[in-house]
């Protein structure tokens, strides 16, 4: 049996969680243990296995009202390598077209007999609505600017895969913070897990009242450079922008693109990481991103390997 050569044992009676609405609410404790089995799951993946049967028997519903290519397909994947059944749903041709509120739409695919949600949407705090509502599991996929659990765990085990830790040190989030939910996740679960977080980015993306959450703020990135020894390069999201926060692309990509020459100026082991979709040429020109400092493509396999983890701990107990 391939569940015989994976070390997971059962659920851990320390996880008491039904839901993952965010890593605000997450201890230490409870990250590090999703970094564990998603090691495990990344060393199967790694090893050719890609048929792990731990949730046969259970159905898992993809509940996406925004666009997604990485986080859909992930889930999707992370489900059926556990031998889940998967849904996805389509905003476009559903009922909410004819009124039908988010609420009773996931009450309806629940009553089919579902086991897990995963939900993204506009609107922060949807998935904490529809885990007061349901009796399966919500995971949140992304709420808006609000929060990316996934996402944020991806990337701090991609962190800890390339740097051997987490704690003690400094890693930078570059771009537009003021829209992104990726930053979100990763403050708080970098935080707590030890490391130094720097926000930078123009003054319209980045307010000095992130000091609130206990992270360093800069204007200029070529000033942080020499001490970073991780980049996440986030995508400036005009999608959620009313105003253009800077004059132009080609200043934004002057003053913050991570290039050659920017490059020279960091730690020899430097990390550069960006959750995508990437734009070559405006956070990070292609040298850079298909260069040997970038794991951005790791990143996408520790995705599937960190929902892999999320889903077998909310829905793996019998």
């Amino acid at each position: 049996m391939i569940t015989d050569l994976i070390d997971l044992g059962p659920v851990p009676d320390a996880w008491k969680r039904r839901h993952l609405l965010g890593l605000e609410d997450l201890s230490a404790e409870e990250l590090t243990l999703i970094l564990d089995k998603a090691t495990i799951f990344r060393k199967a993946i790694d090893e050719g296995h890609r048929k792990i049967p731990l949730l046969t028997g259970k159905t898992c519903v993809n509940l996406f009202f925004e666009n997604s290519t990485r986080t859909r397909t992930s889930f999707s994947l992370a489900a059926r390598r556990l031998g889940a059944d998967t849904v996805d749903f389509s905003a476009g041709t559903s009922s909410l077209s004819k009124g039908e509120t988010v609420i009773d739409t996931a009450k309806n695919i629940e009553a089919m007999g579902v086991d897990l949600v995963v939900v993204r949407h506009r609107t922060p705090g949807t998935p904490h609505l529809l885990s007061q509502n349901l009796d399966c599991s919500v995971v949140n996929a992304g709420d808006g600017p609000h929060e990316h659990p996934t996402q944020g765990l991806l990337d701090i085990l991609t962190i800890r895969q390339r740097l051997g830790r987490v704690a003690g040190l400094t890693v930078a989030m570059v771009g537009d913070i003021a829209h992104s939910r990726t930053a979100r996740s990763n403050i708080w679960g970098l935080k707590k897990l030890g490391a130094h977080v720097i926000v930078c980015g123009p003054s319209t993306l980045v307010s000095p009242r992130w000091q609130e959450l206990g992270v360093e703020f800069s204007y200029s990135l070529d000033a942080i450079l020499p001490r970073v020894d991780v980049l996440n390069l986030l995508r400036i999201q005009f999608e959620r922008q009313f105003t253009r926060p800077f004059p132009s692309v080609r200043e934004y990509a002057t003053l913050y693109a991570m290039d050659r020459q920017r490059l020279a100026k960091t730690k020899d082991d430097i990390l550069i990481l960006a959750p995508g979709p990437i734009n070559r040429g405006v956070e990070v020109t292609p040298d850079v991103a298909d260069g040997a400092h970038s794991a951005i493509l790791e990143q996408v396999t520790n995705g599937v390997a960190v929902r892999m983890a999320v889903l077998w701990l909310l829905a793996g107990r019998p």
